[in-house]
């Protein structure tokens, strides 16, 4: 299974996220647990993609500072190392602008009666379906 989900993140991603990974860390310096931070995702979760027990980032912000980590690596050499934190500090801030579709209120309240504010985020940052994701954060910021 791991490596199938391993195959599948080369397609995605040209190569696996555990190779990837280790290229921006040793040529940025970054330990793990920071190049989560800059990705905008929890380091559990990462380690769960880096290893194979998951296929692909659910969060297309995420995907798009991957690739912008990535590219600086190309870079690295020639920055400062104030140049390189304020590279990072950027991509970290980037967002992705999605269209939205609204969220039908009945949903997001029995997501709400099911389930805490806590779990809906965790569950949304864990999913990969960026649709579900978009209605499990609404119901988590929503919850009262």
């Amino acid at each position: 299974m791991q490596e199938a989900n391993r195959e599948k993140q080369r397609e995605l991603y040209g190569a696996p996220l555990a190779d990837i990974a280790a290229r921006i860390t040793s040529g940025l310096g970054l330990t793990q647990g920071r190049l989560a931070a800059v990705m905008g995702v929890s380091a559990p979760m990462l380690s769960q993609l880096l290893s194979g027990h998951r296929t692909k980032l659910g969060n297309p912000a995420a995907v798009t500072r991957l690739a912008a980590l990535n590219d600086l690596v190309d870079v690295a050499s020639s920055l400062t190392r104030g140049e390189l934190e304020a590279r990072l500090a950027e991509i970290q801030e980037t967002h992705v602008t999605l269209t939205s579709t609204p969220v039908p209120g009945e949903v997001v309240a029995e997501l709400r009666r099911l389930a805490g504010a806590d779990e809906l985020a965790r569950l949304a940052d864990l999913t990969t379906s960026a649709p579900l994701a978009q209605v499990l954060s609404a119901a988590a910021r929503s919850h009262g």
